[in-house]
């Protein structure tokens, strides 16, 4: 294992006159291209957008699953628990599944971003995620994708909440809210933070499918994604 990993490591500090005297010391097997590498951890990576982004789309994508269902911010929770006290609860969880469905709407558009980010690693990049920690790749595509999604997410949320009726909801929330004695009015922006929370649950959601490649030979389910990843068992 230690000379596959040389292997890898070669491509970056040697020669090639260097590096081809260690490969052709190794075994035939135990020999991986640049390309096959970098090949490799562009379908994991395709794997995890296909498989777990997508799932976010769907109805009670983010509003059912734990990981990356979101919730109120401070501001509001206080919303939530008074309007909660005084009967209201329905009306509390018909705003809190806006949002969610806000989000949900808005992911649909993340796919061709990261796309573009795949199509674009490097070799340096792709050794540099497969010798990284267990969300190295997640971590990748955060960078190259954070700033692109957002000026996606953001528009689309905004309409979305028109178009989920979050809007008008928010509306009756706020408004039963500051009616009630003794409260001080508020009036959020919801827009922004429904953005960052979506973003972070696509995220989360390529890091779960990322861990899943790595820990587990099972989820491996190629012979290229076996022959990559096996390098860094």
């Amino acid at each position: 294992m230690k000379k596959i990993l040389l292997t890898i490591l070669c491509f970056s500090l040697f020669s090639c006159a260097e590096l081809q005297q260690v490969v052709d010391s190794l075994p035939t097997s135990a020999v991986i291209d640049e390309a096959t590498i970098g090949n490799g951890l562009k379908e994991a990576l395709d794997k995890g957008i296909e498989k777990q982004v997508t799932k976010l789309t769907q109805e009670n994508g983010f509003y059912k699953n734990e990981l990356v269902k979101i919730l109120l911010p401070e501001e509001l929770q206080k919303v939530d628990k008074a309007l909660r006290s005084i009967g209201l609860g329905s009306l509390a969880d018909q705003g809190l599944v806006a949002i969610n469905r806000a989000a949900e709407d808005a992911v649909s558009g993340a796919t061709p971003i990261f796309v573009n980010a795949v199509k674009e690693m490097t070799f340096n990049d792709a050794k540099n995620i497969l010798l990284g920690a267990d969300n190295a790749a997640t971590s990748y595509l955060e960078t190259k994708t954070n700033t692109a999604l957002y000026n996606q997410f953001n528009p689309v949320i905004k309409n979305s909440f028109s178009k989920v009726g979050a809007d008008q909801i928010w509306s009756n929330i706020i408004t039963k809210y500051n009616s009630i004695p003794l409260t001080n009015n508020v009036n959020p922006d919801l827009t922004d933070y429904v953005t960052e929370q979506a973003l972070q649950g696509v995220y989360t959601m390529i890091s779960v499918e990322e861990k899943e490649i790595r820990t587990k030979a099972s989820s491996r389910t190629s012979t290229l994604l076996k022959q990559v990843f096996a390098l860094q068992d």
